[in-house]
């Protein structure tokens, strides 16, 4: 049941002191992280008397983190000094009404026209009491109320309708001041998301980047400077997740990518809108950022069928568990972030998708896949998904146990090509799992050793074809394990 509140409510709160309320922005600055936090810049013109003010300062996001405001004159900095700070944030509602008016008199309308009036005496769980004139006491279910009228007020009887900070200052002179507040916030977040079209022949690929805006912070910003910083920035603790589901618009901007800046900012990478930039709230907004054409590329393929090595921690010295083993071949993509591969650009952590054009010229998507910060001048592989026609079966196919501290072990790997017309090459790293002292004894391919515990063939298949390898390992485990 909604109610109609139908009283005249306060804005400040008023003290024996001068009160002033900063409105309206002249200027305001949005700093996004991509970790959930904003970094929010705000600029005012308000005239503040000699002595001392209570200054409300309204229009603050909801999730603001109070501890992190400051707050300074431009004007006068000396001058103006802070005694108090305050963050007013029990905004009027139902609740706070029927607190506010305890021991006066409130008229409630029940659905079916009948009007209570008398003192009210409680508001609490859903019930309100109240003290007629003829000292009855009556108990309505405020679920059954169609009106809830209280007393009229006058300024200053401390209800607000949305989050407000309140300083104690001292100024030195009169006059009007231009202040500016900085405080951090929740519930915003940005992240980038590219869009790739791959060439017919995988040997290229055009790529656009956005940056995706999520607003929750429970404040728009109109015409903000927009700046985005990329990286991991420490925190001593995570802003809280705003939870709530919501209905949000979705806001695709139209410029393009040489209306954002980029350049270094400490560790990490700063990408700045040439423009001002309106966010409201609970808006998704994206802007393009970076973008590349006819970058070079190439696809790859690899069977990835051996056991994960986190760690070499005792030595392994049984014979089950690695068995006959059957497993997809995977699609990877590679590109290069560096001015050679026409690119030329840092790529802040998101989403990759990637296209290709079908013989209609409809593109369709192939793969999906996230990246890391990935610095300009290094390379990113994406995870396209399995190979339809390339199989791979890895077969252990001896286990022997030479002494106390050695074991030897082989396998076979087969690979299968059922493409038509063309041959591909096949990455096959090997994990030596066992222990950390191994030896290749004898292989049927050549290798390439990876790091202290992998190795990777690479076999070309034909189409239509089937190529078989082996390879033995032998492990030496310490005399006292």
């Amino acid at each position: 049941m909604r109610f109609r509140i139908l009283a005249i409510l306060a804005i400040f709160c008023l003290c024996s002191l001068s009160t002033v309320s900063a409105q309206g922005s002249d200027s305001i600055a949005v700093t996004i992280y991509n970790q959930g936090a904003a970094l929010i810049r705000d600029q005012r013109t308000l005239t503040l008397e000699q002595g001392v003010n209570t200054l409300n300062f309204r229009d603050v996001a909801a999730t603001i983190d109070a501890t992190s405001v400051t707050f300074r004159s431009l004007t006068d900095p000396d001058g103006a000094i802070v005694l108090e700070q305050n963050y007013i944030y029990d905004l009027v509602n139902l609740e706070a009404l029927l607190a506010r008016y305890l021991d006066e008199t409130v008229s409630i309308t029940a659905v079916d026209g009948t009007v209570y009036s008398g003192e009210l005496l409680s508001g609490r769980h859903g019930e309100a009491i109240l003290r007629t004139a003829e000292g009855e006491l009556l108990v309505l279910r405020l679920y059954d109320a169609r009106d809830i009228r209280f007393p009229a007020i006058s300024e200053g009887d401390g209800l607000i309708t949305r989050p407000t900070l309140q300083w104690l200052l001292r100024s030195a002179s009169g006059g009007e001041h231009q202040v500016e507040i900085t405080y951090l916030a929740g519930g915003m977040n940005w992240t980038a998301d590219y869009n790739m079209l791959l060439s017919a022949g995988e040997t290229s690929l055009d790529l656009r980047g956005w940056v995706t805006l999520d607003n929750h912070s429970g404040r728009a910003f109109n015409d903000a400077r927009l700046k985005l910083v990329a990286g991991d920035v420490h925190r001593i603790q995570p802003e809280p997740i705003i939870a709530e589901a919501r209905a949000m618009a979705f806001d695709m901007a139209e410029e393009q990518a040489e209306t954002v800046e980029q350049r270094e900012l400490f560790e990490y990478q700063l990408y700045e809108v040439a423009r001002p930039v309106s966010i409201k709230d609970n808006e998704t907004k994206q802007i393009e950022f970076v973008s590349g054409g006819d970058i070079a590329a190439a696809t790859f393929y690899v069977l990835d069928a051996s056991p994960q090595v986190s760690g070499y921690f005792s030595p392994i010295d049984y014979a089950e568990g690695f068995g006959s083993l059957e497993s997809a071949v995977l699609t990877y993509l590679e590109f290069n972030t560096g001015d050679e591969s026409g690119l030329g650009a840092d790529l802040p952590a998101g989403r990759m998708r990637v296209y290709q054009q079908d013989a209609d010229g409809a593109g369709l998507l192939i793969g999906e896949d996230r990246i890391n910060h990935t610095a300009q001048g290094e390379d990113v592989t994406i995870l396209l998904g399995k190979a339809f026609d390339l199989v791979g079966e890895r077969t252990q196919t001896d286990f022997e146990t030479v002494s106390r501290t050695v074991v030897r072990e082989s396998f076979e790997i087969r690979l299968r090509n059922r493409k038509d017309d063309e041959a591909v090459e096949i990455r096959v790293p090997e994990r030596l799992y066992r222990w950390s002292d191994w030896q290749i004894t004898e292989s049927s391919a050549p290798f390439e050793k990876l790091d202290s515990s992998a190795i990777e063939f690479r076999i070309t298949v034909a189409p239509g074809a089937e190529e078989v390898f082996t390879y033995t390992v032998q492990y030496t485990f310490p005399q006292n394990r």
